[in-house]
């Protein structure tokens, strides 16, 4: 069977999103290439969330393209995404996972390997909606890992979680990336972002204001408005 063609690299080219009259994504332009993962950053507002459901295709823009290997109707089989509050089947703990792989033709073999990988063996038989905050987040990156995406959108897993679970939701991301999962990211928190991003694009009022390296951009930014906002200045 011939091998599905990638969805990488990803490509926002002058894109814009408009809700009614809002303006939510203007004139945004990125590119998303293999290797590790990428950062969104930015206030509240700033647009990471719209961003990407954009990237991910759940959202059409308004106006410019999204491209995933150069074609602009790419499916979605290649692409999963967590939202910041993901939902929670009425199932088990493993069924949640067994569900996602049987959706994705995924071996039923590998459910015990996602377990693992989201420390959540121990819990396999316990109902998924009485989980922690935090074991739910690693829940729901098991069942989007299910799938085998090449590219994983992240709606800032960790917002509300204190920093063990942090830990225990980034050692997943990072296990992930390692493994060659695309990661695109949206974070409020910017020792994450300094922890986990290869690059980074900071947002600012719906625009791409910044992207390059994470280095280059956490030690030298090129805009008054990024050094402000990485100093923890309220940059609107």
């Amino acid at each position: 069977m011939r091998a599905s063609p990638s969805d990488l690299p990803l490509v926002l080219d002058s894109v814009s999103l408009c809700i009614g009259a809002v303006s939510m994504i203007e004139a945004a332009q990125a590119c998303f290439l293999p290797g590790a993962p990428s950062l969104l950053i930015g206030a509240n507002g700033s647009g990471k969330t719209s961003l990407l459901r954009l990237a991910m295709g759940l959202v059409a823009p308004s106006a410019g393209t999204v491209t995933w290997g150069g074609r602009r109707d790419a499916p979605l089989t290649r692409r999963a995404i967590v939202f910041q509050k993901p939902v929670m089947l009425r199932r088990s703990v493993a069924g949640n996972i067994a569900y996602a792989l049987r959706l994705s033709g995924g071996e039923p073999a590998a459910l015990d390997a996602l377990l693992a990988q989201a420390g959540l063996t121990a819990l396999a038989a316990r109902p998924a909606r009485a989980l922690s905050g935090g074991e739910q987040q690693r829940l729901a990156l098991a069942r989007a890992l299910a799938r085998r995406p090449e590219i994983l959108f992240l709606d800032e897993p960790t917002a509300s979680l204190d920093p063990a679970a942090t830990r225990a939701v980034e050692a997943i991301i990072l296990g992930a990336a390692q493994a060659g999962v695309k990661i695109i990211m949206a974070t409020h928190d910017l020792g994450q972002a300094r922890r986990l991003a290869g690059d980074v694009v900071f947002l600012l009022r719906g625009r791409t204001h910044e992207t390059g390296a994470a280095e280059k951009i956490f030690n030298g930014p090129q805009s008054a408005e990024t050094a402000a906002f990485l100093r923890g200045e309220l940059v609107i």
